[in-house]
């Protein structure tokens, strides 16, 4: 049975709870990096999510492909950006942001990857 709205997605649920994360976890982060790796961890989580729904919306499954595989690449910048800020920042707790981007990217490979 076909979902009626992106937001029944278990992938794009999980992205827009990763967003908040994000989004919790940066505002701990020093006021210097508002424009740095704040910006950069916030934009790539709202990517995600996003280009999820952007997915939704496309009736052909090359085009559905090619917009959860740029989530999927924000997936990956994202996780290069927490392990930059666990370098600079390390007494903040990751782990949520770990655990929640993990499911994703699994969830995403899955999808992409399916022939």
């Amino acid at each position: 049975m076909k979902t009626k709205s992106f937001k029944e997605l278990i992938v794009w649920q999980r992205a827009k709870e990763l967003a908040i994360e994000v989004y919790k976890l940066t505002s701990k982060f020093p006021k210097s990096e508002l424009f740095g790796l704040t910006n950069q961890m916030r934009r790539a989580s709202i990517s995600i999510s996003s280009n999820i729904a952007e997915s939704y919306h496309r009736f052909h499954s090359k085009e559905k492909k090619q917009f959860l595989a740029v989530a999927f690449g924000s997936g990956a910048e994202l996780e290069s950006q927490i392990e930059i800020a666990k370098s600079l920042f390390p007494n903040l707790d990751y782990s949520k942001v770990e655990t929640l981007l993990a499911d994703i990217m699994k969830i995403l490979n899955k999808i992409i990857n399916k022939k």
